[in-house]
């Protein structure tokens, strides 16, 4: 498969790009700065480029049977997550690519009383705002015409090893024996890579915990 994927340089988007790398797509990394992309391969490109730029997201999602968004904002720039999903969604459009897939936030999952995480007592108040900032950017995701995916992780996500054994929910957060909600890095890359080789949730929300 055919993949561009931005954001390929933080914590999630390198272990999303490894196993990407290890199932044998071509993959083409979009970042800001290539000398931060520390694998080089004959299946990987990469390329410099603006994710806030959308005719720069059409030229790179031409062609692409599947773009991945890892892209976070920096504490204290929440907002520019809008920015970034409205120019995701106006470039995947214009360059028709297959499906545009998300990793997102935890925060607007539902808990077992129907609440949202976030809107929970103990939800970390300086998380809020990337919370909010996430939820806000999966309704432009919903509102939107195009063949999306918006991935959430466990309400912690670990840097663990990858096991392959995790579980798949939707809308609701995914909690163990103990009560416990969590997923490593290399789990919810497994997940979301999954997704892209067998889609089970085109135009809709999953999520992924132990």
């Amino acid at each position: 498969m055919k993949v561009a994927i931005f954001g390929a340089t933080g914590e999630i988007g390198k272990t999303i790009l490894w196993e990407l790398m290890d199932r044998g797509h071509e993959v083409t990394a979009v970042v800001r700065n290539p000398s931060k992309v520390e694998m080089v391969h004959e299946r990987l490109r990469v390329e410099q480029g603006d994710v806030l730029n959308p005719d720069q997201v059409a030229d790179f999602s031409a062609g692409q049977e599947a773009v991945v968004s890892a892209y976070g904002p920096k504490f204290g720039e929440e907002e520019e997550l809008l920015e970034v999903t409205r120019s995701l969604i106006e470039g995947v459009r214009r360059a028709n690519a297959g499906r545009l897939v998300v990793v997102g936030g935890a925060g607007s999952l539902l808990t077992d009383s129907g609440e949202m995480l976030m809107n929970t007592p103990g939800f970390p108040e300086e998380v809020k705002p990337l919370a909010q900032a996430h939820a806000d950017a999966y309704a432009l995701l919903e509102e939107s015409n195009i063949h999306w995916t918006y991935m959430s992780p466990a309400a912690t996500i670990t840097t663990g090893r990858r096991t392959g054994q995790f579980r798949i929910g939707m809308n609701r957060v995914i909690t163990d024996d103990l009560g416990e909600s969590t997923i490593s890095v290399g789990d919810f890359a497994a997940a979301l890579v999954d997704e892209l080789d067998d889609p089970q949730f085109v135009q809709a929300r999953f999520t992924v915990g132990y």
